[in-house]
């Protein structure tokens, strides 16, 4: 097979803050006099990145997702020995946020906790990015390696989520490779407060299961490369 908690209260317009590389130009009096080389060079052969492709089956469909073992290795084990567990089978989304994000991962139906393993270190300077249909680690705010057992799924482009605002940025660890439609489904539902928990969907949506997917089941998916 190939290899592929609750989010700190996150303001919408927290501020951007952007790093920029810059690379010095040559200019053509500099490059002449600089040395030719002779011999011709191979460049390394770029390797692709190890995907693990799970389904998290919900009360609104089905989505397909790839776990990206090469770049986030810690947080795509973190949440593959919960799933192998059977930890997220009959939990909740229970916090949607329109625009924004879907989280789920620690509570059963009727809001009720769920105990966690260990903290894990936040791979947040992995490369990948907190855009529409990413899965990403959620955590405390202020406590960068605070994340347990609790994610959640992008429904736009939050950016602002990969900046180090309090001193380190969301994790990502995957993406949906077919499914966007159910992730829209979800992030459309209402939602209200409920005890000390807001936006919590009014009519709960089930975590059926989240499971492996077998490589004949990705090949008969076509989920490799898959965009939706």
């Amino acid at each position: 097979m190939k290899k592929l908690v609750p989010i700190a209260v996150l303001a919408l317009g927290a501020a951007v803050f952007a790093a920029v590389a810059f690379v010095q130009p040559t200019s053509e009096a500099t490059a002449a006099t600089q040395p030719v080389a002779t011999e011709t060079t191979t460049p390394e052969e770029v390797q692709e990145d190890t995907l693990v492709y799970i389904a998290i089956e919900t009360t609104k469909g089905t989505m397909y997702l790839g776990l990206n073992e090469t770049a986030a290795p810690i947080s795509t084990e973190n949440f593959l020995a919960y799933l192998d567990e059977g930890y997220y089978d009959k939990t909740v989304f229970h916090r949607v946020m329109k625009d924004f994000m879907i989280q789920g991962g620690g509570f059963a139906e009727g809001l009720v906790k769920k105990e966690t393993k260990d903290e894990i270190k936040n791979e947040w300077t992995n490369g990948l990015k907190n855009s529409r249909g990413t899965i990403a680690m959620a955590r405390l705010g202020r406590q960068p390696d605070s994340a347990t057992s609790q994610w959640f799924i992008n429904l736009a482009d939050n950016t602002f989520l990969d900046q180090p605002r309090d001193g380190a940025g969301y994790a990502v660890f995957g993406q949906i490779v077919k499914g966007l439609d159910v992730l829209d489904a979800i992030g459309a539902v209402h939602t209200s407060p409920q005890g000390m928990h807001g936006n919590v969907p009014t009519e709960p949506v089930i975590i059926e299961s989240v499971t492996r997917v077998t490589d004949e089941q990705a090949t008969e998916l076509e989920l490799a490369g898959a965009d939706s």
